[in-house]
Parts: C-alpha cells; structure tokens; sequence
C-alpha cells in the first residue's frame, strides 16, 4: 500500500512540537534568548522610533529637510560607531567574566568604557565644530540641501558624550544579562523626543521654527535624558559604592578593551560607512531620487534596527557561554537566535513588498510638504529591494554578533573592510564612471553586498575557530 504523505506529516508534527518545545526551555534556547533579546529588541526599537520620528516630522516639514536628514545623520553616526562599538564591547567581556564566575572584575571594564567614552566624546565634538560644514559641499550636494546637512550633523556630533556615555552603561545591563533598565531609559528617551520634535521643528509654544536644527536638537535632548537615567540605575543596580571604587584608569585594561572592541567598533563603522558612502552617492542623482532612498532607507531602519538589539543579545549570550567554557551553549544560543531573527523578518519582508503603498504614504500623506507621486512610486519600487535583502540581513546581524561575542573580531574587520571597497565602494565608483549609475543599478550593487556579507558571516562561524579565543583567563 502507498503511504498517504499527508498522514505522514501529520504523524511528524507532534515529533516537531517537542523538538520546538524543548529548544525553548532547554538553556541557551528560545526562552533565555528573549528574556535577553527582548528589552534590546524593544529599546533598539524604541531609539528606531526616535529617529522614525524625526523623518516622519521634517518630511511634512519640507522636501529639502527630509533629504537632508539621513545622509547628514548617517554621517554623524558613521563617525560616533567606533567609539559607540568600543564602550558597547564591555558588555562581551564583563559577560565572559561572569560566565567565568568573576564578577569583581565588572566594575572596572565598566569604568574602563567609561573613559574611553569621555575621551572620544571629546574629539568628536571638535570634529563636529570644525569638520561638519564643509564634509557635504566637497561630495558635491547641491548647496541647499548642503547647507541643513552641516547643521543637522554638526549638532549631532556635539552631543556625542551622552550616546558613548549610555553606551557604556547599557554595556553594563547587557553583559550581566539584565536587559530591562536598558529598555526603560530608552523609552524614557523617546517620551521626550517625540514631542519635543513637534515642538521645535514646527515651532509651538512660541519658540522659532528650527527646522532639521530643532529635530537634531530633540534628538539630542532624548539620547541625553537617556544616560542620565541609565547612570542611575547603574550605581544602584551595581551598588554605587564598589563601582566608585574601581574607577582609576587601568591602562592594561583599557588597553585589552580597544584590542578586541577597537575592531568591532571598526566592523560597525566600515557597514555604516557603507551604507552612508551609497547614501551620499544617491545625492548625486538628484532631489526627488534622493527623497525617495531616504524614506526607502528610513522603512529599512525601522524594520532592520531591532534586530540589533538581537545582535548585542547574542553577543552577550556566547560569551557568556565561551567564559564558562561551554562552546555547545554558544551554538545554541546562535541557532535559537537565528530562528527568532527569521521568524520576526519574514512577515516584515513580505509587508514591504506588498504593502509599499502604505508605507510610503506615512511620509507623504496627501497635501503634505514632501507629497510627490515621483517620489512615492519610486519609493515603493526601491522596498522591493529591502524585502530581498532583508532575510538574508537577519542572518548577518546573527551570526557576526555570535563572532563579536567570542572575540573574532579582527578577521571580521579585514574581511568587512575588503568587502565594502570591493563589493560596494568600487563598484559604484565604476558604475558613475561608465555613465551607468541609476537607482536599479546602485540598489542592484547594495544587495549584493548585503547577501555577500551573509555568506561571509556564516561561513566563518560554521568554520568554528572562534571557539579557541580567550578574552577571559580561568
């Protein structure tokens, strides 16, 4: 007799239900990924959210402040991810301290990030007052639109202390795996973003319309009210009292620090370097062309900057694993995180490619400023490309936050560096010199950048050596 197929199904799902139900419970499974993810998934959300505000209010403001906003504020933080990834790494190492059982060395990596943030927040702001103005004329935008780009990244890199300094501290919550208060003072941040957004862009209460200035500035207020609370509840968390104690520069410690976060910092900054370089060459092609990578790129964030949280979780998961010397609960906690990152990015992926219409309308609701059919139709046209890169991208930010998590970074970094020249810088050099640089064809090139860093990723951790890097001595 055939076997019915159907049958055949239908005897294997209870025998998957409990393969499901057993990665969920068992350690480094399902569960213990989003009792970690989760509060990252939602706060990196929630700092999504703010800057999502900030598009959503200058694109009713006016064409030119809503095409000025992302390369200015990609550029702004392009220049702040290095020192951004540099105080975050403290997170792997304070949870491979744990993991090793030797929580009195937290402390200190903390004060360590710490200083790194103070020093970097300090040239960054120099940058800003003396490099920012003249950054967007010598790419050649046309010099309106150049002229909002210098204010609106100028600001931004004067406030860089508050984002290095909440870094550190949500480093902290991470590595010991108590990611709440991270979620708290990043939603803390957004209630007061969003209004004052409203208010200084449009100008209410009877201050001066500020524009793509007032948008930078609410911002800024929102990422600053954030570290001060995230501070808080450091020093009362980790008891106030044996954190002050260890709050010397330790310059062999710092040292250990910038050696594995320096390349991670790096590997941070050369993808968002990347994805600002594409951004500024877009300039070229126009306004309205412009206009429309923007909003495309601002969907993007809002669908792709979650998962970072994900990332920073698995992160802290394997080296948790790797400081107790349990490599299985590295893979696992890997594959339980890939699933989830699949699981959230497939309905998304399949809503930008069917449903553009709708997402293009949220920044250009009829009768607003920055209404174009142009822009919108070709906005719709360009998510298609999102949803198709978008799968691949979850498994990137998988499994290089797994490498990040076992201290494979510098391999990551020469290998992210090779790609973004050759895969991307080169090839869309080539494509303006040969008079064939169009939207499909520059698109066309990021995606496959995307894909390439996806095998990438995956290839070096299926190859295992990452299992034989030790930040943390038994």
């Amino acid at each position: 007799m055939t076997p019915n197929p159907m049958s055949a199904r239908a005897a294997n799902f209870p025998a998957f239900a409990r393969r499901l139900r057993a990665r969920w419970d068992m350690p480094f499974g399902y569960r213990h990924v989003l009792g970690v993810g989760l509060p990252l998934m939602a706060s990196t959300a929630s700092e999504t959210l703010m800057l999502f505000a900030d598009r959503l209010f200058l694109s009713h403001y006016s064409v030119s402040a809503i095409a000025a906003a992302l390369p200015a504020g990609s550029l702004a933080f392009a220049v702040q991810i290095p020192f951004i990834g540099v105080c975050g790494y403290a997170s792997v190492f304070i949870a491979q301290h744990v993991g090793a059982r030797q929580p009195q060395h937290v402390g200190a990596i903390l004060w360590q990030s710490l200083w790194v943030a103070l020093i970097a927040g300090v040239l960054l702001a120099v940058a800003g007052m003396y490099l920012a103005g003249s950054a967007f004329v010598m790419l050649g935008h046309a010099e309106h639109i150049a002229a909002l780009e210098s204010v609106y990244c100028r600001i931004l890199l004067l406030g860089s202390f508050p984002v290095l300094l909440a870094a550190s501290f949500s480093a902290f919550f991470v590595g010991l795996g108590r990611t709440k208060p991270v979620l708290v003072a990043n939603l803390a941040g957004v209630a007061l973003n969003i209004p004052l957004d409203w208010i200084l862009i449009f100008g209410h209460f009877g201050l001066p319309e500020a524009g793509l200035g007032g948008a930078a500035i609410a911002t800024l207020a929102g990422q600053t009210f954030s570290a001060i609370l995230l501070g808080c509840l450091v020093f009362r968390e980790g008891r106030g009292d044996c954190l002050a104690a260890s709050w010397r520069p330790k310059i062999r410690l710092m040292l250990r620090l910038l050696r594995y976060g320096g390349p991670s910092g790096f590997n941070m900054f050369i993808d968002m370097a990347g994805f600002s370089w594409f951004i500024l060459r877009l300039g070229r092609l126009g306004e309205t062309a412009l206009a429309a990578s923007n909003i495309v790129l601002s969907v993007n964030m809002l669908v792709f900057l979650p998962m970072m949280g994900l990332n920073s979780a698995v992160s802290s998961l394997v080296g948790n694993a790797l400081g107790g010397r349990n490599t299985e609960g590295a893979k696992t906690a890997t594959a339980s995180a890939l699933h989830i990152s699949l699981a959230y990015m497939t309905p998304l992926a399949l809503s930008l490619a069917l449903a553009g219409e709708w997402y293009m309308a949220m920044f250009q609701p009829e009768g607003a400023a920055a209404s174009s059919p142009e822009v919108r139709s070709t906005g719709v046209t360009l998510l298609c490309y999102v949803a198709a890169y978008s799968l691949v991208d979850s498994c990137n930010i998988v499994y290089f936050g797994a490498l990040k998590g076992a201290g494979d970074t510098f391999f990551v970094m020469l290998s992210l560096t090779a790609f973004a020249v050759f895969l991307l810088g080169l090839p869309v050099l080539a494509l303006e010199q040969l008079g064939l640089a169009s939207l499909h064809s520059l698109w066309t090139t990021l995606s496959i950048y995307v894909v390439a860093l996806a095998l990438l990723a995956w290839r070096r951790f299926a190859g295992g050596r990452w299992q034989n890097i030790r930040l943390v001595e038994k």
